[in-house]
C-alpha cells in the first residue's frame, strides 16, 4: 500500500454516519436479510446507522428517501440494495445515475469482477454503482444477500472511511 493511501486511511474518520435503504416490492423488516447484512457489517466496523428504510421500487420513493438523507447532516454514506438489474421494475440505478454528481466507476467494475468468481457471466446483469451526491457517498448493490455480503466485505467496509475522508477534504 502506498504511503499516501496509508496516510489518508489514518486521517479518515473512525465512524461514518450511514443510511441503509432496501429497494423491494416484497420485503419487510422481518424478511430483509440484505438490509440486515449491511447494517450488521457497518455496525461491526464501528459505523452508525442513522436511517434504515425499505421502499418500493418506484422512482419517486427512491428520490424521496434520498432527499430525506440529504436533510440529515449526520448521514455521510447512503447504501442502497435492490433494483440494480434489468427487469422493468429495477429502477434504483436509473434514479441514482441521474443524481450522482461524481461517479466511482471502479466500484461497479470491481463488484462485477468479484461477482464473476461466484456467478460467472451472470455478473454482467448487475448495474451496481457508486458515487457522490450532495457531499455524500452512495453505494448501490444488487438485492441478493450473497451480492450484498460480497460488496460489504470486499469493497465497502474496507474503504468507506477512506472514501468519506476523500469526499470531505
Amino acid at each position: 500500500m502506498s504511503q499516501s493511501v496509508q496516510e489518508h486511511r489514518e486521517a479518515a474518520p473512525d465512524t461514518v454516519g450511514c443510511a441503509v435503504v432496501t429497494v423491494s416490492d416484497t420485503r419487510d423488516e422481518s424478511t430483509d436479510r440484505s438490509g440486515r447484512i449491511m447494517i450488521d457489517s457497518l455496525e461491526a466496523a464501528g459505523h452508525t446507522i442513522h436511517l434504515y428504510r425499505i421502499v418500493p421500487d418506484e422512482p419517486a420513493e427512491i428520490e424521496a428517501v434520498l432527499a430525506a438523507c440529504r436533510e440529515d447532516s449526520a448521514i455521510q454514506a447512503i447504501l442502497f440494495n435492490g433494483g440494480t438489474g434489468i427487469a422493468r421494475r429495477d429502477t434504483t440505478y436509473d434514479v441514482l445515475s441521474r443524481m450522482i454528481e461524481k461517479e466511482l466507476p471502479g466500484f461497479g467494475e470491481l463488484f462485477r469482477m468479484l461477482s464473476w468468481d461466484e456467478i460467472g457471466p451472470a455478473a454482467m446483469l448487475s448495474r451496481a454503482t457508486a458515487g457522490v451526491h450532495a457531499g455524500r457517498l452512495i453505494f448501490s448493490t444488487p438485492g441478493s444477500s450473497n451480492a450484498v455480503r460480497l460488496a460489504m466485505e470486499r469493497l465497502i467496509v474496507p474503504e468507506i472511511s477512506h472514501l468519506v475522508y476523500e469526499v470531505t477534504k
